[in-house]
């Protein structure tokens, strides 16, 4: 795993936020100053800070959060990587039962620093936004957005939300032309609204939910929805394509996604986990129902050689490099480059049958 947090002396002072770099002279950029195998200081606007775990290359070009109090920094943006994604709240209403993040009752108030680190972003970078649930806090959540893309036009968006909180007061908002460089990341478990409530264990949930995408549509808000596979829906999987062919259209993509063994699902995995290896029908069943009626699909967090080679070609990288690991048999492939692996939990017992490709 790469670390994104790291044990760091700053002088006292409030949290900030700073570009590292070896170079002299760089607006709002900390300089490199001294490095050791496994640390580096750099200095800055905000003074001196000592950074420790990892070598002062892999820091170089980073946007990071500095607390001094808290005696650490967050890479917030680690330059060069194709995951970066900031969690702007813990806060969530909904309590799904294989959450990754599991909620938590209090909200930190980052808007502002998280604001002045998209700004510092390395140039045309995607970045995600995250949570918790992003629209809990929807007007800070809508300001940075546009503050920065004002500034940055370069820069593109993928916010992930419930969708539940979006009202008719924003859809002329959401139509300006600077949110088509965001896109939303929507998920949607089942057609049935009994059982998608279910799953994320809140009632009245995807009623919510519809009034949330029809609004989104009325915007022209770029859309892509996403399934995550569980025991609870795997065998609805294709009246969820009918559903989403028929009435989702206005989609960019629906992306159907592998269980990540963190968070609740680590404690619920016999309960909740579906070998797609062992029984792939129902998935198959559901992307090629899709894709006849022109919905694109992608696989996201299927291993390649765990997906028949007519599927291998929706198969997403998606697993973020960070967290992403790959099995010992995996050393031979010849698309491990191509491919998601596992994330860094994933339990060993469940990486068996792996065939090189």
């Amino acid at each position: 795993m790469i670390p994104l947090v790291l044990p760091a002396q700053a002088e006292p002072g409030v949290p900030y936020v700073t570009r590292l770099g070896r170079d002299a002279g760089v607006r709002n950029q900390a300089q490199l100053i001294e490095e050791s195998v496994n640390s580096a200081i750099f200095a800055g606007d905000h003074g001196l800070v000592e950074i420790e775990g990892v070598p002062a290359n892999d820091l170089d070009g980073d946007v990071v959060l500095v607390d001094p109090d808290a005696g650490r920094v967050e890479r917030l943006f680690r330059s060069g990587s194709n995951h970066n994604t900031l969690l702007v709240t813990e806060r969530c209403d909904q309590l799904c039962v294989m959450c990754s993040q599991p909620p938590k009752k209090t909200h930190v108030d980052r808007f502002a620093l998280l604001e002045q680190a998209c700004r510092l972003a390395d140039e045309s970078a995607l970045i995600g936004i995250s949570g918790g649930e992003p629209t809990l806090y929807k007007n800070e959540l809508f300001e940075l957005i546009e503050n920065v893309l004002r500034n940055r036009p370069d820069l593109r968006f993928h916010v992930l939300s419930n969708a539940q909180h979006f009202t008719d007061d924003d859809i002329d908002r959401l139509r300006q032309p600077l949110w088509g460089k965001v896109a939303w990341g929507i998920p949607l478990y089942a057609a049935d609204p009994k059982l998608h409530d279910e799953i994320v264990g809140k009632s009245g949930a995807a009623d919510a939910l519809e009034a949330g995408l029809a609004r989104l549509i009325m915007a022209g808000a770029r859309i892509e929805l996403r399934t995550v596979v569980v025991q609870q829906n795997v065998a609805i999987l294709s009246t969820l394509a009918r559903f989403v062919s028929t009435n989702l259209q206005p989609i960019e993509q629906w992306s159907i996604m592998q269980l990540e063994h963190i968070g609740f699902a680590r404690g619920r995995w016999a309960q909740l986990y579906w070998d797609h290896g062992q029984d792939f029908s129902s998935i198959s069943e559901a992307v090629d129902l899709a894709e006849l009626r022109g919905i694109p699909v992608r696989l996201f967090n299927f291993p390649r050689c765990t997906v028949p080679a007519a599927y291998r070609e929706l198969v997403v990288p998606s697993i973020s490099d960070w967290k992403r690991q790959y099995a010992q048999a995996c050393d031979s492939c010849t698309q491990k480059a191509e491919c998601s692996g596992f994330f860094a939990w994933h339990p060993e017992t469940a990486m068996g049958g792996l065939i090189p490709l």
